[in-house]
């Protein structure tokens, strides 16, 4: 079996940051995050272990909504949904998320698609991982332009949700929502600890991290080349054709 790429390592590594949740929702645009709440069933399935809900917007075969977005408000406000993703134009060190666009406000020189909904789920879900493929300091800022949804809020805020993690193509970091900062966990293969340090806009914890992400093995990859591949097939086709399969 041929070595696993680099959005295997990632669709992995967001299984293994999903692992104990009930139920996953995932936007229409959302590939490798569905990916990974796949594989995660995949692996309780064949393990025996519950099953995962996984709410795709956009999807046929895995939405039980029938009035899209506002039927996950609804879910999220009544604790049904664990684990959600955002990404952003723009993260910062506090988990600060610009999803409007950069520049100053609102003549911002690039425009984004827009907030959405992105606030109200950060305040409302207990896991919300970010991800973002790309790890540029473009990407991960040291202040966004914009605040899209807020990473931390204050003391007397009422918040149950927020970020958990942050995933890009080169690192993983845990958030801690008390100091309000990241923490590096992780670099994956191929890079080194002053490579996130170089690539990385804002200030974090464990800038000397030496612990590498862990690579999924081979019965992992078959799960994910086979059972998973067919799957993420439905929703995004072009995605998933992308993706080795089984030889």
């Amino acid at each position: 079996m041929e070595e696993c790429t680099s959005r295997e390592l990632l669709i992995y590594t967001i299984a293994r940051l999903l692992v104990g949740v009930r139920h996953v929702a995932v936007g229409m645009s959302s590939p490798m995050p569905a990916a990974g709440a796949m594989l995660l069933r995949a692996i309780n399935r064949k393990g025996g272990q519950d099953t995962v809900k996984i709410s795709i917007l956009g999807s046929v075969r895995h939405n039980a909504f029938t009035g899209g977005s506002e039927e996950l408000f609804d879910c999220a406000a009544q604790g049904r949904i664990d684990a959600f993703f955002l990404g952003g134009g723009q993260i910062d060190g506090s988990g600060n998320v610009n999803l409007v666009g950069a520049g100053t406000y609102p003549a911002t020189d690039v425009r984004w698609p827009g907030s959405f909904g992105s606030a109200y789920l950060y305040f409302l879900v207990p896991r919300v991982i970010l991800f973002r493929e790309e790890h540029s300091p473009r990407v991960l800022v040291e202040k966004v332009d914009f605040i899209s949804a807020p990473g931390t809020s204050e003391r007397n805020t009422h918040r149950k949700g927020g970020p958990r993690a942050l995933l890009t193509n080169m690192a993983l970091f845990t958030f801690d929502p008390d100091r309000g900062c990241f923490r590096l966990m992780r670099v994956h293969p191929g890079f080194t600890a002053q490579d996130v340090r170089k690539m990385t806009g804002f200030a974090y914890e464990n800038e000397d991290c030496e612990a590498t992400t862990n690579m999924p093995g081979p019965d992992i990859l078959r799960l994910m080349r086979g059972e998973v591949r067919d799957e993420l097939h439905e929703t995004y086709p072009q995605f998933a054709d992308g993706l080795p399969g089984l030889t």
